[in-house]
């Protein structure tokens, strides 16, 4: 299952990278299009993330802050996308999100259910 957590998590970034560059050439149906298909994203994301946390036997407390934090993330992935449609400044939202997007991404790499590298 952690395979299917991270494919669909890396496929929601590319979506959501194609999706701001959508938005940036003009594109607005096609931007319609890719926020769907990401949206559709983010709750795979959530329901390969549950699996995971529910498969563990003893969930410790950082897998919850973890998954807290991860639900964050897709918050942040919606908030950067409809900022930038709507035009409003996205500069403080993109940091948050970064900052999140690493913190996230370290807790899954180091916590005992991720990869070794």
């Amino acid at each position: 299952m952690t395979h299917a957590h991270i494919t669909t998590w890396l496929l929601a970034l590319i979506l959501f990278f194609i999706a701001i560059g959508l938005h940036k050439a003009g594109k607005s149906r096609g931007l319609k299009v890719v926020q769907m298909i990401l949206r559709l994203f983010y709750l795979l994301i959530i329901a390969t993330g549950v699996v995971m946390l529910f498969d563990l036997g003893p969930i410790t407390s950082m897998y919850w802050i973890k998954a807290i934090l991860g639900v964050l993330v897709i918050g942040f992935f919606e908030m950067v996308l409809t900022f930038t449609i709507k035009g409003k400044p996205t500069g403080a939202v993109w940091a948050l999100f970064a900052v999140l997007f690493v913190v996230v991404v370290y807790l899954g790499l180091t916590l005992p259910l991720g990869f070794y590298i």
